[in-house]
């Protein structure tokens, strides 16, 4: 395990993040990119690479695992539970409070226009971090080739399925065709890889589980309806609105699903904290609990099986035809980010020149660094808070 902060320094780097993080996993990963590899140097491009595309192979929420496995990286299973709960926190606690005030009036004004701000700043953060990727993981024909591919291919087939073909294709293309440009000279943790047993199996009996416990409305149903729905999300936060809707049915009503989905795109963090709405919603005896039940149960199938395999992975990734498939991708993961750019982040929160004009000041100020990111989010938000309550932007 290579040195660096301890859990609580970990806990609190990604605390501040998941208060920040507006935009989806693509400005997740931008942002960890940012924070961790450029900013704070606690890991290498490559290194982050192969986390990033670890995290994709897997079931759930992409960023999160991307977190969880950064956080490991650094301080162990500790500093893991630490980027996890700092990340997911701040929506979590948003969003119960969102289920608990569903049926009151909407939010004022102003705050919507923070929000429109904030997601602004997040087009531009995206925009950055693919220029930043396409540089770092797009230096061959054939990885630029893969990520154009990629990205158009998402754009016109936005399927889960397309995704998981995709990045098949590209990791038998690499296999195949890429030699690795360089090797890390950090050493993968051993601790990962000793213990790599447990979490695959005690993911297996908890997924088998969730597949035969009997539906009732009790917490310990509520708990594997969410933990199945976890370990066959591949895709994103995106793709877990219909799977969600089609496993739950009739528990929770189609307003309710598309009121948390609106939501979770709204707030910052993790969009599969919409768990944490539905949790509350579904358990309004004790929807505190129900939250925490639901929010535990979606993310853990990803975690259990990202520890099962990150101390192999780190290994792995160093032979040849496997280092030419991470490459590979990653370089289609850079085409995934470029149409997650365009949709939904461009389109949902661009809706006019002014709001254009905020993107490209804060894709400049990014591109020369002179102001802290944290500083042009406060910046942009603000005044999306102005301009929306002036009629300028909506």
């Amino acid at each position: 395990m290579s040195r660096g902060p301890g859990a609580l320094a970990v806990g609190f780097s990604f605390l501040i993040l998941g208060l920040i993080s507006f935009g989806g996993p693509a400005a997740h990963m931008a942002y960890f990119r940012r924070e961790f590899v450029e900013r704070k140097a606690w890991l290498s491009d490559e290194d982050f690479a192969g986390l990033m595309a670890l995290s994709q192979f897997l079931p759930g929420p992409a960023s999160s695992q991307l977190g969880f496995a950064i956080g490991y990286h650094r301080a162990g299973l500790p500093g893991a539970l630490a980027a996890f709960v700092g990340f997911t926190a701040p929506s979590f606690l948003i969003m119960v409070a969102l289920a608990l005030w569903v049926s009151q009036s909407e939010l004022p004004v102003f705050v919507s226009g923070v929000i429109s701000g904030l997601k602004l700043a997040a087009v531009a953060v995206v925009a950055h971090a693919v220029v930043g990727m396409y540089q770092s993981f797009c230096r061959q024909r054939l990885t630029a080739m893969l990520a154009a591919l990629s990205a158009v291919a998402m754009l016109l087939f936005p399927q889960a399925f397309s995704q998981i073909l995709l990045l098949m294709l590209a990791a038998f293309l690499g296999a195949l065709m890429l030699k690795p440009e360089s090797q890390s000279t950090e050493i993968a943790p051993e601790k990962g890889a000793g213990s790599a047993t447990w979490p695959l199996a005690l993911f297996l009996t908890l997924f088998v589980a969730a597949l035969l416990w009997p539906a009732d409305q009790g917490l310990p149903a509520l708990a594997a309806e969410f933990f199945a729905v976890g370990s066959l999300v591949f895709g994103g936060g995106h793709v877990v609105l219909p799977l969600l809707q089609s496993w739950l049915g009739p528990s929770v009503s189609p307003d309710d699903f598309l009121t948390a989905y609106a939501a979770a795109q709204a707030v910052p963090g993790p969009m599969f904290s919409m768990a944490s709405f539905l949790g509350a919603n579904m358990s309004p005896a004790q929807p505190w609990v129900g939250a925490l039940v639901a929010t535990t149960a979606i993310f853990l199938p990803g975690f259990l099986l990202l520890l099962a395999l990150q101390g192999r992975w780190q290994r792995w990734r160093r032979q040849p035809a496997l280092a030419g498939a991470v490459a590979a991708v990653n370089a289609a993961v850079v085409g995934f980010l470029i149409a997650a750019w365009y949709q939904p982040v461009f389109i949902t929160a661009v809706s006019g020149p002014v709001a254009m004009a905020i993107v490209i000041a804060v894709f400049m100020a990014l591109q020369a660094r002179v102001l802290p990111v944290i500083v042009l989010l406060l910046l942009s938000a603000t005044l999306g808070g102005v301009l929306t309550t002036a009629g300028l932007i909506s």
